[in-house]
C-alpha cells in the first residue's frame, strides 16, 4: 500500500496499525476473524483492481468485511467511496448514480447523500484531509486501544458507521459484525455483546432509549466487558439518563453531536452524575472537539468551521453557497440548529431554525417527502411533519388527493429509502396556508393531528 503526499492520515494510520499488529483480529464477522495482515492485503488487492484515480466507487452497503475492504480500497486507489444500499429502490439508486455522473473532485474520500427539499438526494463531498483529521480526534475521544472491540451497528449508508469503522481500524482494535445485533431482541443483543467481548457501542439515541427501558424493566445491568457507550442523532431523554446512571455507573456515556457536512462528531460530553445534576438532567451536546471551530449567530444558529468541513454538495452550487458561508474571512457550515451556551461552556440544543427532523438519527427534510408525494398523479398537495409517535420521532404526511384508494405509501416505498416513508399518511380536504399562500405544515398538523381518523381527516393510513 503506497502512501503519497496526497494520501490522508487515515491510510497512513491504517497502514501503521496493520504493520504493528499483523496477527491481531481487525474484523470479526459472525465469529470469523480477519487479521490486520489479511485485511491490508485484501485492501491493496482491491485498490489494484480499481486502478489509479477511479473516481466515485460504488460499494454495496452490506454488513460484511467486503464493505470495509471496498471503503479502504477505494480511498487507497485515490477514489471516493460511495455506499449504495442494495435494498434501496431502483429509482433511488438511479438518482444517486445520476448525481455522481457530474464527476467527483480530487481529494475526496467519500460521498454520502443527505435529504434535500427538491426531492432529489443531495451528495456531500468529504475530503480526505477532513476524515483523516476527525478519525485521529475520535481515537483520542474514545480512548481506543488494540484491546478494544467495537460493534458495527450503524447503517452503512450514513456517516455514523465511520465513527465505528475508521477509529477502530487505525487503533489496532477489532471491528465486530454480528447478525445478533440486528434481530430486534434486546436479550439476544446483550448476550452477543457479552459473548463477543464488545467494549464500545455507538448507538442511535432512539435505540439507546429502548435499551435503557429494557434494562430498567428487567432490573439488570450491562455486560462487564462494556466500557463506553456513544449516543447521538437526537436529544437524550432526561428520564432515560437518570435510569442509565443508576443501572450502569461503570459504563461511560458519551453524548455527541455532528452533521454530515462537518464530518462525524464535532461536539461531545461525557454524561455522569455530576453533569446530570449541573444540567437538571438535560444532556448538553457538549463542547467542540479540538479540531472544531464554532460560532453562534445573533439568532442562536450554530456555525461550525475548521479543517473537517465538507467540500460542498456535488453539482449543487446554490445549495453549497446557502449552507457553506464565508464570515470574517473563514468558511463555516450553517447547521440550522439553534443552541445556547451555559456559563461552564457547554452547548445545549434549542431546536431547529427550519423544518428538518431526525428520523432514526438520520436528517430528513420534509420537503423531500412532499416533493416525492406530489409527483403522484392523484396528489394535489402534501404537507409532512415530524412528530412523536410511540416515543419516537416519526413522519406524518397530510395529503390532498383526488383518489384516496391509491397505495401512496407503497408507491413511495418503491422510490425512496425507508426513512423517507411516513409512518402515517392522512388524507385531508385541504392544507392550512400562510398569508402568502404557502402550505403551513405546523398549522395543518395542529388542525388534523387530533383526528387521525375518517371523521375529520379522511382516511388515515399507517405503514
Amino acid at each position: 500500500m503506497t502512501v503519497t503526499s496526497q494520501t490522508p492520515d487515515l491510510l497512513a494510520d491504517f497502514t501503521a496499525a496493520a504493520r504493528r499488529y499483523p496477527d491481531r483480529v481487525a474484523v470479526l464477522s459472525d465469529g470469523t476473524p480477519l487479521t490486520y495482515a489479511q485485511l491490508a492485503q485484501r485492501v491493496a488487492a482491491r485498490a489494484s483492481e480499481l486502478g489509479p484515480a477511479p473516481g466515485a466507487v460504488e460499494v454495496p452497503a452490506v454488513r460484511a468485511p467486503e464493505t470495509v475492504i471496498g471503503l479502504l480500497g477505494a480511498v487507497t486507489a485515490g477514489g471516493a467511496y460511495c455506499p449504495v444500499d442494495p435494498a434501496f429502490p431502483a429509482e433511488r439508486r438511479t438518482a444517486m448514480r445520476k448525481a455522481l455522473a457530474a464527476g467527483v473532485p480530487d481529494g475526496i474520500a467519500y460521498v454520502l447523500f443527505t435529504s434535500g427539499s427538491t426531492g432529489e438526494p443531495k451528495p456531500v463531498l468529504t475530503p480526505r484531509t477532513a476524515i483523516g483529521t476527525v478519525v485521529a480526534s475520535l481515537r483520542e475521544l474514545f480512548a481506543l486501544t488494540p484491546d478494544d472491540r467495537v460493534l458495527q451497528f450503524a447503517s452503512l449508508n450514513w456517516d455514523t458507521c465511520f465513527e465505528e469503522i475508521l477509529p477502530t481500524l487505525t487503533a489496532g482494535a477489532a471491528l465486530v459484525f454480528d447478525a445478533e445485533a440486528h434481530t430486534g431482541s434486546f436479550p439476544r443483543f446483550l448476550r452477543m455483546v457479552e459473548q463477543r467481548g464488545i467494549t464500545v457501542l455507538d448507538l442511535p439515541t432512539a435505540f439507546w432509549h429502548e435499551l435503557v427501558r429494557h434494562l430498567a424493566e428487567e432490573g439488570r445491568g450491562l455486560p462487564a466487558c462494556l466500557r463506553l457507550v456513544v449516543i447521538g442523532g437526537e436529544a437524550a431523554n432526561p428520564a432515560r439518563v437518570a435510569e442509565w446512571l443508576a443501572l450502569a455507573p461503570q459504563v461511560r456515556l458519551l453524548n455527541t453531536y455532528g452533521c454530515t457536512e462537518t464530518t462525524l462528531i464535532t461536539h461531545a460530553v461525557y454524561v455522569d452524575s455530576d453533569t446530570a445534576t449541573a444540567t437538571a438532567g438535560v444532556p448538553p451536546i457538549g463542547r467542540a472537539l479540538p479540531h472544531v471551530r464554532e460560532l453562534i449567530t445573533e439568532d442562536g444558529e450554530l456555525l461550525v468551521g475548521g479543517p473537517a468541513l465538507a467540500a460542498g454538495y456535488l453539482g449543487r452550487p446554490e445549495a453549497t453557497d446557502e449552507r457553506f458561508v464565508l464570515r470574517d474571512g473563514a468558511r463555516w457550515f450553517r447547521t440550522g440548529d439553534r443552541v445556547r451556551r451555559e456559563p461552564g461552556g457547554l452547548l445545549f440544543h434549542e431546536g431547529r431554525l427550519d423544518h428538518v427532523v431526525k428520523i432514526r438519527g438520520v436528517r430528513v427534510d420534509p420537503g423531500e417527502v412532499e416533493a416525492q408525494l406530489t409527483r403522484h398523479p392523484a396528489v394535489d398537495a402534501a404537507a409532512v411533519v415530524g412528530t412523536a409517535l410511540a416515543g419516537r420521532t416519526a413522519l406524518v404526511a397530510y395529503v390532498v388527493a383526488r383518489d384516496e384508494n391509491d397505495d401512496l405509501l407503497g408507491w413511495l416505498r418503491a422510490r425512496v429509502p425507508a426513512h423517507l416513508v411516513p409512518s402515517r399518511l392522512i388524507y385531508v380536504p385541504e392544507l392550512e396556508r400562510t398569508a402568502s399562500g404557502k402550505a403551513d405544515r405546523a398549522a395543518t398538523h395542529r388542525r388534523y393531528a387530533p383526528a387521525g381518523r375518517a371523521a375529520q381527516a379522511g382516511k388515515a393510513v399507517n405503514r
